[in-house]
């Protein structure tokens, strides 16, 4: 028998097998691991019921905390159904954006104007998997701003001013590869318009000139 083999001693009890799970523990992991749990779960039924309430016909809950409700919802959360609208949309609107820089030798450069929609376009093709955020972060931030401004690009109340926020915040995190130029001073933004062609079958005649809708410079 190996020296270094130890067999308990004859007639000593076994000690009793470890408890699965969070049982399993001692007692102040097992508050900390329950107090855990239920702040999860505390935060998970509050987020659904916000959500459910945003999504649900107006009722007297949701109009006496629609202050609240749309505190939680917009932007990040926003809900749209336009997949089953009776109209659904028949058209391509790509977002694109440019930076104005200042080069370490004091020159001021304005880039070229990057598609924004095809770099996401992009990455989700033919991906099994496809980032939500990719899907739905820079469309979803689009039909925000333009649901919450007038024809001049000037917002309409508070949401307004939330949605030009949210916009610029995501063109500032996809331009800064661009600060390997230059310091990034202002950015740009603008929609590119381009109605889908009538099907071959079809005699409707579709007019599919790409029309554009820029934005003023925003300083970053």
């Amino acid at each position: 028998m190996d020296s270094n083999t130890r067999e308990p001693a004859e007639g000593a009890a076994a000690p009793p097998p470890r408890a699965p799970g969070i049982a399993g523990l001692s007692t102040p992991y097992r508050v900390v691991a329950a107090l855990a749990l239920g702040a999860v779960a505390v935060a998970a039924c509050t987020h659904l019921a916000l959500v459910f309430l945003h999504v649900a016909p107006s009722n007297t809950v949701s109009k006496q905390h629609a202050r609240t409700v749309d505190g939680w919802i917009y932007p990040e959360f926003e809900q749209n159904w336009k997949l089953f609208a009776p109209n659904p949309l028949q058209q391509n609107i790509a977002v694109e954006a440019r930076a104005q820089l200042r080069t370490d030798d004091g020159a001021l450069v304005t880039t070229d104007w990057r598609d924004l929609s095809a770099e996401d376009a992009a990455a989700i093709r033919h991906s099994l998997l496809p980032s939500h955020t990719e899907q739905n972060e820079l469309r979803r931030a689009w039909d925000f701003f333009t649901g919450s401004h007038d024809e001049d690009n000037k917002p309409n109340g508070e949401r307004g001013e939330l949605s030009e926020e949210y916009l610029r915040r995501i063109a500032v995190a996809r331009l800064s590869p661009e600060q390997r130029a230059g310091r990034v001073l202002r950015i740009q933004l603008r929609s590119a318009t381009t109605a889908l062609a009538a099907p071959e079958w079809s005699t409707e005649t579709t007019d599919t000139e790409t029309y554009y809708r820029e934005l003023p410079w925003w300083t970053v």
